[in-house]
């Protein structure tokens, strides 16, 4: 299995991502399975790669400002050092907490049949949170019909590599690559799971690293509506 992390000047949130995909990695059923975490120090003022680098991550130094440029390096460098037969690929963001099932779980839909994983996310208990979780219910069914979320997020996600390279992996785009791979595997007929089985908990920043990404979007939700994130930025 492999872990993508992109990274833009995120010393300050990123060990506590480590600290939690180190934790998954230990899973009782992955004890035979090797794990790779690979954080892309993308155009880092920081000690961004020094601190990833310390938790024994692959570290890859970028300059492309771009987040689908860099979740395409971090794939590209685990696809390096893994190869394709059987690889698992995840997708989670700097300034998230995957929970400590969070990699057995993707592996058991891999092995279910599964070829892609998209998952959901949680914020920390605040009126903010409380909104986001209510636009999530809004997309949920009546009674308990099984939810097939109509949700994507970088934090959350996994995909098998042969599939991954067969629609061409993240593309290189400013905002919304996580949407693109899945719409791409959804064209190519590929079994995508939506569920909301094993979220990840992620920043309630405002301020976030990609202009319209999912800071700007809990911004909406304040009802600022105000694009305060770093441009180009992963």
């Amino acid at each position: 299995m492999a872990v993508v992390i992109p990274a833009h000047d995120e010393e300050r949130l990123l060990p506590a991502a480590l600290d939690a995909v180190a934790l998954a990695s230990r899973a009782p059923s992955l004890a035979a399975l090797r794990v790779l975490t690979v954080v892309v120090a993308d155009s880092c003022r920081d000690r961004t790669a020094a601190v990833a680098a310390a938790a024994g991550a692959l570290v890859v130094h970028a300059d492309c400002r771009n987040p689908g440029a860099a979740r395409a390096l971090g794939a590209q460098r685990a696809l390096a050092e893994a190869g394709t037969e059987g690889l698992w690929i995840t997708a989670t963001d700097a300034d998230s907490v995957v929970p400590p099932h969070w990699l057995a779980f993707h592996r058991a839909m891999a092995r279910t049949g599964w070829d892609a994983v998209v998952g959901t996310v949680r914020l920390p208990p605040s009126p903010l949170a409380a909104l986001h979780a209510a636009g999530y219910d809004a997309t949920r069914p009546a009674a308990r019909a099984p939810w097939r979320h109509p949700h994507v997020h970088g934090a959350n996600l996994g995909v098998a590599a042969h599939a991954y390279q067969e629609v061409g992996g993240f593309p290189h785009l400013g905002v919304g690559e996580d949407r693109a791979l899945v719409a791409a595997l959804h064209r190519g007929g590929y079994r995508i799971l939506r569920t909301d089985a094993c979220p990840v908990l992620t920043s309630d920043r405002l301020r976030g690293r990609a202009r319209g990404g999912f800071a700007q979007h809990l911004a909406t939700l304040t009802g600022t509506g105000t694009d305060v994130s770093a441009p180009g930025s992963a």
